[in-house]
């Protein structure tokens, strides 16, 4: 059964958009996944199909209104246990765990905001995720709902070359990427480090852990720290398992 993406938006058009092309497109076409889409204005109201109503207290801009939204998410069919989410700037911070998390399961609804946003009651009634990609706001949750998506469709089994491309890459260890390089081996006055040219394998995996670590420290401070106290926590419960072993506890 292949993963399926529903997504309720004004603008269905949008999908699957660049996800229709390279490893995603050919993985849409072969039947690895399936994106389907709901158009939230089918559960308008009145002549005009109306969505949103200004807010109570106040305050610019309009809410896509509770009967709507919840209209529209009670006549999906997507099974229970597929995520409900919602792509809003007040989210939590969409992080590659969650992606992991997503692409293991049957597949993922998405709610696309507009506007200021949803109506808050209806979002806890279908108990629905709130998840950001990042700390800036756009004009609509569909980017935002493409991002989630190109990042979990690419785990998805077969849809990458290779198991290792998805394993050995930013995040997946709670490090930034190491630095890559290819042909030719000298550009322009540069060279390849040497121990890329070495063969010795473990020398090259200690020196993009090193670079890893170097990386993640200058530019993701927020990553490092946790980096470091997951090392550390694992660290002091291997030592305590040795202990253990040793007195025959």
């Amino acid at each position: 059964m292949s993963w399926q993406a529903t997504v309720l938006t004004l603008f269905p058009e949008m999908f699957p958009g660049p996800l229709g092309l390279s490893l995603a497109g050919r993985a849409l076409e072969t039947g690895v996944w399936s994106c389907r889409t709901h158009d939230l204005r089918q559960h308008g109201l009145g002549r005009h199909r109306a969505v949103d109503d200004t807010p109570f207290g106040g305050g610019a801009g309009m809410v896509i209104r509770a009967d709507v939204a919840d209209a529209a998410l009670s006549a999906l069919d997507a099974p229970k246990e597929m995520p409900r989410v919602f792509m809003t700037p007040r989210g939590y911070p969409l992080r590659q765990k969650d992606v992991s998390r997503y692409a293991q399961g049957p597949g993922v609804v998405l709610m696309c905001g507009r506007f200021e946003g949803v109506d808050e009651r209806v979002l806890n009634a279908h108990s629905v995720e709130q998840v950001s990609i990042g700390d800036y706001v756009l004009s609509g949750g569909e980017t935002a709902a493409l991002v989630l998506l190109d990042a979990c469709v690419r785990l998805l089994p077969g849809v990458m070359g290779s198991h290792e491309s998805g394993v050995e890459e930013s995040f997946s260890d709670g490090l930034l990427e190491y630095p890559h390089y290819t042909r030719p081996a000298t550009w322009q006055g540069h060279d390849v480090p040497e121990v890329l040219l070495s063969g010795n394998h473990a020398a090259i995996a200690a020196w993009r852990q090193k670079q890893a670590e170097e990386i993640t420290r200058e530019r993701r401070p927020d990553l490092w720290s946790a980096w470091l106290a997951r090392r550390e926590k694992n660290e002091a419960a291997t030592g305590l398992s040795g202990q253990v072993r040793q007195t025959g506890l």
